[in-house]
């Protein structure tokens, strides 16, 4: 029994991010379902980096998948909306599943992320943007150490 509804519970997930990729005109390939799984079927906000989540995939998985892959899957659905790219430095890169606004702490001793709500965090001057630009969003990524 418990098999039974272990295995309705995947299918019905399953059809969920099939959909979801779906309304971004993403086509649900094998990969992209696995790794959309391993992303959106957790209870909290999960941050990774392409090479961790690769690790991740492949060390628990029965297929393997390669690093392109991974990259080029992370990357479509940073551009669909799924997840948003939380820049650290220069050549780091860390994604974020919770896409609504909010705020980091990025420790640069564990190289973890941490959410940091919205409203917890007040700016009292915003410069003005470029003539014919306007500010889409504002995050803050706030940088600890020991």
């Amino acid at each position: 029994m418990i098999d039974l509804t272990k295995k309705l519970k995947y299918m019905v997930q399953k059809k969920e991010i099939i959909k979801k990729l779906r309304s971004t005109g993403l086509r649900p390939t094998k990969q992209r379902i696995l790794i959309a799984q391993n992303l959106f079927d957790r209870e909290k906000t999960f941050h990774f980096t392409v090479e961790s989540l690769n690790k991740q995939i492949n060390k628990k998985g029965k297929e393997k998948i390669s690093l392109a892959t991974v990259y080029n899957t992370v990357e479509a659905f940073t551009k669909a909306g799924h997840i948003k790219e939380i820049l650290t430095s220069k050549s780091k890169s860390y994604f974020d599943t919770n896409i609504r606004s909010h705020h980091h702490f990025y420790d640069e001793d564990s190289k973890e992320l941490t959410d940091i709500n919205y409203n917890q965090v007040k700016l009292s001057k915003v410069p003005h943007p470029p003539k014919g630009k306007k500010i889409k969003n504002l995050e803050v990524v706030i940088r600890l150490q020991k």
